[in-house]
C-alpha cells in the first residue's frame, strides 16, 4: 500500500498537533512489526518521550491533550493506549497525590519512566492482606507489561477504594499468556500478580474514594473517546489509501459510503474536545460534565463500529488477508471500542439529559 497523505481524515481544522507530524509516520510505519511482536512498543513510546508528550497530563489544556490523543489513535492505537494510560496515571498522581510524590513521579518520568492505570481486578481482586502489610491478588488486562514501570492500582472496591502506585518491573509477576486477544496483541497485554508484595513497596495516592470523585473519573473517559476517534480515522485514512492504489477509489459507491462514515467521525472529534474543554472549567456542572464525556465516548464507538463496516465493504476480500494494513487497523480498533460498562454510562447520561431534572442542553446551554 502506498503512503497515504497524513491523517487524511482529520478534518481540516486545527486537529492535528504539528509536533506530532513526523512522530505519527513513524508510529504507523511501526505498528505491523510492532503486532508481530518483531519491533517492541517501548521503541514508540521512546518517540513521545523525545517529542515531550510524556510530561503532561494535559490539565492545562484538554483539548491539545484530546488532538495529541486522536492524532497518536490514528497512527498506532496500541501506543495510543499506553499513552492514554500515562497520561491518565500521570493526571490522577498531580490530582491527588504529595508535593513530594508528584516531584518524585516527575523525576521518574524525566529518567525513562512510563506509568499505566491498571484497574481490572483478576480472579482474586487486589486487596490487603489480613496483616495489613502486604498486597494479595492480581491485575488483568493489564497494558504495557515489561513497558510499563509504575502502575497506579486500585486496591479494594466499592467507595473506599484507593490508589497504589507500585512499580511493576518484576517481570517473574506478569504473565502475557493471559491476553490472547485478536487485537490490541502490541499491547503486551496480560495479568499482574501483586500477591506478597509488602505495602512498604507502596505509594498510597491520595484518600480512600479519590479515585472516584467527579468530573475526573467518569468525566475523564473523552481520553478513550478521543483515541476511539483517532483510530476511526487512521482506518479510514488506510483504507482511502488503499483504494486509492488500486485505482477504486473514484468510483461514486465508494466515496459516499466513506464520507458519511467520515463525517460522522469529523462530529464525534469536535464533541470529544467540547467534553475535553468541559472536563477543565469549572463553570459546568459536574454531572453535564460527566454526560458529554460519556456522550463522546459512545458517540465514537459506534462510528468506529459504522467505519469498521464501511471498510470491510469497500475493500472486500483483501481486507481480511494476513497482512493488510486495514485488517490490523480493524482488528485493533474493534477490540479497543469493547470498554466495560457501556449501558450503564448510557443511563447514567440519558438520567441527566433526560431525567426529571434533565438539561438536554448540558454544556451547550
Amino acid at each position: 500500500m502506498t503512503a497515504s497523505r497524513p491523517l487524511a481524515a482529520l478534518p481540516p481544522s486545527n486537529i492535528a498537533e504539528p509536533v506530532l507530524a513526523d512522530v505519527s509516520k513513524a508510529l504507523r510505519a511501526a505498528a505491523a512489526k510492532e503486532e508481530r511482536g518483531a519491533r517492541p512498543i517501548s521503541r514508540s513510546i521512546d518517540l513521545l518521550r523525545q517529542a515531550d508528550l510524556l510530561t503532561d497530563d494535559g490539565a492545562s489544556d484538554p483539548a491539545r491533550a484530546a488532538r495529541a490523543l486522536m492524532q497518536v489513535g490514528a497512527a498506532n492505537l496500541g501506543v495510543g493506549r499506553l499513552f492514554e494510560g500515562h497520561v491518565n496515571a500521570l493526571h490522577l498522581v498531580r490530582l491527588y497525590g504529595t508535593k513530594v510524590q508528584k516531584a518524585r513521579v516527575d523525576r521518574r518520568i524525566a529518567e525513562g519512566a512510563l506509568l499505566g492505570v491498571w484497574g481490572a481486578d483478576g480472579a482474586v481482586p487486589v486487596t490487603l492482606d489480613a496483616t495489613g502489610k502486604h498486597l494479595q491478588g492480581g491485575k488483568c488486562f493489564a497494558s504495557g507489561l515489561g513497558t510499563v514501570t509504575h502502575a497506579l492500582v486500585t486496591v479494594d472496591s466499592g467507595p473506599e477504594v484507593r490508589l497504589a502506585l507500585v512499580d511493576v518491573t518484576d517481570a517473574a509477576r506478569s504473565d502475557l499468556s493471559a491476553w490472547d486477544m485478536q487485537g490490541m496483541r502490541a499491547t503486551a497485554s496480560g495479568t499482574y500478580d501483586f500477591t506478597g508484595l509488602s505495602t512498604a513497596q507502596v505509594e498510597w495516592i491520595g484518600n480512600p474514594g479519590d479515585y472516584l470523585k467527579e468530573p475526573h473519573f467518569v468525566g475523564g473517559v473523552w481520553r478513550i473517546a478521543a483515541l476511539q476517534a483517532g483510530a476511526t480515522a487512521g482506518l479510514l485514512d488506510g483504507a482511502a489509501a488503499d483504494l486509492r492504489m488500486a485505482g477504486r477509489m473514484d468510483a461514486e459507491a465508494q466515496k459516499a459510503r466513506l464520507m458519511s462514515v467520515l463525517i460522522q467521525g469529523w462530529a464525534g472529534m469536535a464533541l470529544v474536545e467540547r467534553a475535553a474543554d468541559a472536563a477543565a472549567d469549572r463553570r459546568i456542572a459536574q454531572d453535564d460534565i460527566v454526560a458529554t464525556s460519556i456522550a463522546a465516548r459512545l458517540f465514537t464507538e459506534e462510528v468506529g463500529l459504522d467505519a469498521i463496516r464501511a471498510v470491510e465493504q469497500s475493500i472486500g476480500l483483501r481486507h481480511f488477508d494476513t497482512g493488510s494494513e486495514t485488517g490490523r487497523m480493524a482488528r485493533d480498533l474493534a477490540v479497543y471500542l469493547r470498554q466495560a460498562a457501556r449501558d450503564a454510562f448510557l443511563q447514567r447520561a440519558a438520567q441527566t439529559a433526560l431525567g426529571e431534572d434533565g438539561r438536554i442542553w448540558g454544556v451547550f446551554g
